[in-house]
């Protein structure tokens, strides 16, 4: 299918791994130069020149954390004005709600929910003013399903999705579509460390963490990178232009909900 975005450009944080990589290569595949951004400048780069050999698109990346003002406006500055927006951060560390202080919500809606806002508030204008553009913002199945030991990602994406549901509805007569892509459980970094844990926890090896996992998924898998990043990429699509706030669910099944 012909997404109809080639040569539009995008900005894709933590793009150098995971959910984020693969929303990139995806992007990429349908013809859309990009700004890719992670902290790490190693993986960043090779994900760079893997992209630009496979694809010839022009690709741009800038090792900075998003989450701090100082590379939040390096990352911006080296962007200009894009016309996909693809927001992600690493989740915060899991824990017990006793382990919670001030400072840990305060770390966890600063990465998760404040930042998205301030890209959004950077690029919605020349978006608005260019008559498209498209967000996709990467949050949790949590905000759907709320997962206990992941309480700082549950409130501080939550809180995210609260805000996204008002501004997606007010620029939309703009054409600029704001949507949430929500993952489950991914063969990711994310899963590995989430299966760490679990092995450490309970004395158990990582296949057999993983394959506990696994049976709690209708689908009896973990999701792949690269089928995640053709979803956003639909969602950045043309044919996505009637998709306005939404929370596009890819999670195996995991959330058991009639509607």
């Amino acid at each position: 299918m012909d997404l109809g975005i080639k040569g539009k450009r995008a900005l894709v944080t933590a793009s150098s791994k995971g959910l984020g990589r693969g929303c990139a290569m995806a992007l990429a595949e349908a013809g859309v130069d990009l700004v890719l951004n992670a902290r790490g400048a190693e993986a960043l780069e090779a994900t760079a020149q893997e992209i630009r050999d496979l694809y010839g698109v022009n690709v741009i990346a800038v090792a900075a954390d998003i989450v701090s003002e100082a590379g939040r406006a390096q990352v911006l500055e080296a962007a200009g004005q894009v016309d996909i927006l693809v927001t992600n951060a690493g989740g915060p560390p899991p824990g017990m709600w006793t382990d919670w202080e001030r400072d840990d919500f305060i770390k966890a809606i600063d990465a998760n929910m404040l930042t998205p806002i301030a890209l959004m508030k950077a690029q919605l204008p020349g978006m608005i003013e260019a008559g498209w553009g498209r967000v996709v913002n990467i949050t949790s199945q949590s905000v759907k399903s709320p997962i206990g030991q992941l309480g700082l990602s549950n409130s501080a994406r939550a809180g995210l999705t609260g805000y996204v549901a008002g501004t997606a509805r007010q620029v939309a007569g703009h054409g600029v579509n704001i949507n949430n892509l929500l993952p489950g459980i991914h063969d990711t970094d994310r899963a590995a460390s989430l299966d760490g844990g679990v092995v450490k926890a309970k004395g158990i090896t990582l296949e057999e963490a993983r394959e506990a996992r696994k049976s709690t998924i209708p689908a009896h898998a973990y999701g792949s990178a690269e089928g995640f990043g053709q979803t956003c990429a639909f969602m950045c699509s043309q044919h996505a232009a009637f998709m306005i706030g939404q929370n596009v669910l890819l999670d195996g099944g995991a959330f058991n909900s009639t509607f």
